[in-house]
Formats: C-alpha cells, structure tokens, sequence
C-alpha cells in the first residue's frame, strides 16, 4: 500500500511539474484552428517523456529507498556491512566512479539494485535474503555487477532511451487520432472531437507496449555487460556461481518496484520480449563463453 500511495504521489506531482513547464513554455497550444502545430506538438510530447524520466531517474535514489525501506549504511555495525562497504568501495575505485552509497533492505528473496543519477552519486542495495542465502563470494559479484551498472551510464542510458521512445509515443498516438476523427470520422467542427481522445488513449497504451519492448531489449544487452564487468571485478567464477544460485532459487525479480527491476540482479519470468533481463540460462552461457582468464 505504502508502494503504491508513493507511486502515485509521486507521478502526480510530476506530472503537475512538466504541465506547468509547458504551459510556460507555450507548448501546450499545439492544437490550432488550422490542426495540429507538430513542431509544438513534439516539443510538447519532449516536455513529458524525456522531462518525466529524467525527473524519475533524478527522484530514483529517494524513491528507491522510500519504496523498498533500503537503508544506508553510513556507521557499520557488523563485520558484514564492514565487508559491504569495503567490497563495494574497492571495487567502485577499479571500476573508475565515485563510492556509491550502500544499503540494505528487508526482502525474503536474493535481489539487488542500482540507481542513481549519476557515476559519482549512486546507490547499491541488497537484499537481507541475498546476503542470508549467498555465500561472501557471490555477493561480492552481485555487487560487481551493480557496480558495472553505474560504471556502465546504464541508469543515464536506460532513461534516454525511456524517454525518446515515450515522446514517440505521446506524438505519434495525437497524430494518429487527430488523422482518426478528421478523416476516418470525418469531424468538421472546430476543434477535435471524442473521437480524437478515444483514440489517442488507445493509440497510447498500443504503441506504448511496443515501446516497452524496445526498451526492454536494450535492458537485456546492458545486463550481459554488467555480468561482464562483474566477472572483471569479482571474478568469473563467482560470477557464474553467483548466477546459478539465483537459478536454483527464485528467478523472479521480487521484492523490488516496477522501475527498479532492470537494474536488479534477477531475471524476470515474463515474456522474453518484455523482459528487462535475459534468462539466467542464456547469461550463465554468455559468461562461459567470454574470453578471459577464469579466477
């Protein structure tokens, strides 16, 4: 429940933000007596898809702690989170970014993330079940590959590309209804008609799944990179090991909200176009197969 009231606050308020910028901006008025205006009409559809991920991926780091109840280890009280924070520092240093924070949150099943909006200022959290169900090895790749994640701009590059395929959406579904209740309906009165929103709505949510799908393969070519730079920091031996205790357990990025999935560590069990990570199986092989000396 606390999920989703953030979820929605949130959203809310981001989406009274980019309103207010594009009345400002004037972008707003790109329904005119003579159609569409589609300059103003993509200047519009920018305002929202690439200012709301951008305002999403600035928020992430807050949002992610709020949500998942992850909290940051500044003051260590165990020789765990010691190792946590040494782990991840000394691999942030080889992998050339800032120390990110660490944290942990409460969650039955082995899951990690990163976020952040930048190299220098992000944040990798794990799970309580991965650090009860992994040995020392195993996490030290799963922090690997987080950290190979922020080394990577894979948050930064997710959320433009997020963003350039949600202006497409926004614009292409208004052309497409405005084309609709003109033409197909053949409304001649001033302005647009229900037809135009019906549509658009429409038109918003189909092209907004094909849109998840590009999204989603993108997501996939990160992940093997980040097992990539895991088995550089970490090893590839625990990288792989690490891999095949998630296979034997729970595959299912759970215990994480819906955004932070594709910088998780586990693969998903939804249709493979609209997974954020390729199968452990697929991975595991690609790992294998990777030149490189095995330590």
């Amino acid at each position: 429940m606390k999920r989703i009231f953030l979820f929605l606050l949130t959203n809310i308020a981001v989406v009274l933000v980019l309103s207010v910028v594009a009345s400002v901006l004037g972008v707003d008025r790109f329904l005119t007596q003579e159609g569409l205006n589609l300059p103003m009409l993509l200047a519009f559809c920018a305002v929202f898809g690439m200012g709301g991920s951008f305002i999403s991926l600035a928020m992430s780091k807050w949002i992610a702690k709020r949500s998942t109840g992850a909290q940051v280890i500044t003051q260590p009280r165990s020789s765990q989170e010691m190792w946590l924070l040494q782990t991840v520092e000394r691999q942030a240093r080889t992998a050339g970014i800032g120390m990110p924070e660490v944290a942990i949150f409460d969650a039955a099943e082995p899951n990690a993330f990163a976020t952040g909006m930048n190299k220098n200022n992000a944040l990798v959290a794990v799970s309580t079940g991965l650090l009860r169900s992994m040995t020392q090895d195993e996490v030290e790749a799963v922090l690997g590959h987080e950290v190979s994640h922020i080394a990577n701009g894979d948050m930064v590059t997710l959320t433009l590309i997020q963003g350039v395929v949600n202006t497409f959406v926004m614009f292409l579904s208004r052309v497409v209804g405005y084309f609709v209740d003109r033409v197909l309906l053949k409304n001649d009165r001033d302005g647009v008609g229900p037809g135009y929103y019906i549509s658009v709505m429409v038109l918003q949510i189909l092209f907004g799944i094909l849109a998840s799908m590009v999204v989603a393969w993108f997501s996939r070519q990160r992940e093997f990179r980040a097992d990539a730079g895991g088995a550089h920091l970490a090893g590839k031996r625990k990288m792989i090991a690490a891999l095949e205790r998630l296979k034997g357990g729970n595959e299912q990025a759970a215990g994480l909200p819906q955004n932070m999935t594709a910088m998780g560590i586990s693969g998903g069990k939804l249709a493979a176009m609209f997974a954020s990570h390729p199968p452990l199986d697929v991975r595991i092989e690609a790992l294998k197969q990777a030149s490189g000396a095995v330590r």
